[in-house]
């Protein structure tokens, strides 16, 4: 059972990789560029650019995308995550942190499905945790160096393998929901 995942982040097919592994489908990785739309709701900038991916590619497939969601940030960077990450970094969320005691913060995760003529399907994700009061790990990407999972041993996503990273990650979460119901409907 092989399956097309669409994206440019060579990090994250490397994390859906292993998950899919475990149940026996095979990832292959597609750095098919899509128009990724601004929306305040994940699943609302998945769908419509998994579904122009797989009117591109004229074949079934899935993309994801994920976002930091700050509480004392009203939930910024949220889904505007990848371009704030590219303009302000890690350390310009530790700057605007500096000096809030609610350090709470979340991940969410929606991976998009979507098969040639069909409506896009989506399914999510999230993992609750602190955003770290500075950078820490050489691992991961992304927010991964600021961030520590609540479920965790307190080490941030970026002094993980990505076996530990995949065991509380909001990403594999939402790949675990994706994959068991792919692997139902293929049963029908």
């Amino acid at each position: 059972m092989t399956l097309i995942f669409v994206t440019t982040n060579r990090h994250k097919f490397e994390e859906a990789r292993e998950i899919a592994a475990r149940r026996g489908i095979t990832l292959e990785h597609r750095d098919t560029p899509y128009i990724e739309i601004q929306a305040d709701e994940l699943e609302d900038v998945i769908r419509p650019g998994v579904q122009q991916a797989c009117a591109l590619l004229k074949a079934p497939c899935f993309a994801e995308d994920a976002g930091l969601f700050v509480r004392a940030l009203q939930g910024f960077p949220g889904p505007y995550s990848n371009f704030v990450f590219r303009t302000l970094g890690n350390e310009g969320i530790l700057k605007l942190m500096a000096g809030e005691s609610d350090q709470r913060a979340e991940f969410r995760s929606a991976v998009g499905y979507c098969e040639p003529g069909q409506k896009p399907e989506a399914f999510t994700g999230k993992v609750e945790g602190n955003i770290m009061r500075e950078v820490k790990g050489t691992q991961g990407f992304g927010f991964d160096p600021i961030f520590s999972p609540k479920e965790g041993d307190g080490r941030t996503f970026a002094e993980m393998s990505t076996s530990e990273k995949n065991r509380l990650s909001h990403r594999a979460r939402a790949l675990e929901t994706f994959f068991r119901w792919y692997k139902q409907k293929e049963k029908v």
